[in-house]
């Protein structure tokens, strides 16, 4: 049997038990996808990040979910990044990450915040009926009419689409009553990873925006806190002239309705987005795996 080291760290945040949990196994060198897979499903994260030595890039990262392997993960990329900080496994500075798709570019800050380059914005207007989103949202119609006509829904890319639905008041989203079903739907017609409901009304004096992320289609209900999302969402609103010229950075905030508060740091000049953020070990341990070729679940942890 194999052993390996296994994190869970939670991501945009700096506090443990809060933002987004992920997995991240720092050696995964070795491992085939169905122990990665295993790994991923035994520790229950949206997403889990293994880290592997690269001869095109500094480092090599995939990412599984709980329905297999995932292109990318910004949320599980700032978690590996943060832990390998944190453990002493990387100083400040810039470095490249291969992925599936493609090498992006990561920089870690003196302080642990971890940068992720997500890439540029792909940014298209839907047409979708107000009170058919407002349902699916168990909302008032209203609250979506009300900033409608000046913002819009429409998905938005800067690694994957989501679908960005304005809110009007942050006590609208707070009543967000989500029929989960109805939002897969409405992301599978518009090829979208997920739907994203915010607000620039925030809790914090110094978030921009407030949101709340929910992708059925990936089999996790409400995401605390996306970085994903939180990308496009800021490239959208930077696009769409919504914010004031003194803005340099879209402050994201979420996950106040899980008990999971995290905040997302977005560089963008809605051509191309950065999402920004601190991570925390929340549990070190080890996992026994199966061998490669066999059919067993994980045995022991």
């Amino acid at each position: 049997m194999d052993t390996r080291d296994v994190l869970l760290v939670d991501a945009f945040t700096a506090e443990p038990m809060a933002g987004t949990p992920a997995g991240v196994v720092l050696d995964a060198d070795g491992l085939s996808d169905d122990q990665m897979a295993a790994i991923a499903g035994e520790l229950g994260a949206s997403a889990t990040a293994f880290v592997f030595e690269s001869d095109r890039a500094d480092r090599r990262l995939r990412f599984f979910g709980p329905t297999g392997e995932l292109d990318r993960s910004d949320d599980a990329a700032v978690a590996a990044y943060g832990a390998l900080f944190e453990r002493g496994d990387l100083d400040a500075g810039e470095s490249a990450m291969a992925t599936v798709g493609r090498t992006r570019d990561v920089e870690v800050k003196p302080d642990g915040t971890v940068w992720v380059e997500q890439g540029e914005a792909d940014i298209r207007a839907v047409s979708l009926d107000h009170d058919e989103v407002a349902d699916a949202l168990g909302i008032d119609v209203a609250t979506l009419r009300d900033v409608g006509a000046d913002m819009p829904m429409a998905v938005a890319d800067t690694g994957e689409p989501w679908l960005l639905v304005p809110v009007n008041y942050f006590e609208h989203v707070s009543r967000i009553d989500a029929d989960l079903p109805a939002i897969r739907a409405l992301c599978d017609r518009v090829d979208a990873v997920g739907l994203y409901a915010f607000t620039f009304d925030t809790i914090a004096g110094e978030a921009t925006l407030h949101g709340r992320g929910f992708a059925p289609g990936r089999g996790v209900g409400e995401v605390p806190v996306t970085g994903a999302a939180a990308g496009a969402c800021g490239a959208y609103v930077r696009r769409e002239g919504a914010l004031d010229d003194t803005i340099e950075q879209v402050v994201v905030e979420g996950g106040h309705f899980l008990d999971r508060p995290g905040t997302v740091s977005v560089d963008t000049d809605g051509l191309e987005a950065w999402v920004g953020g601190r991570a925390v070990t929340t549990m070190d341990g080890s996992m026994t795996v199966p061998e490669a070729d066999s059919d067993d679940d994980i045995i022991e942890v």
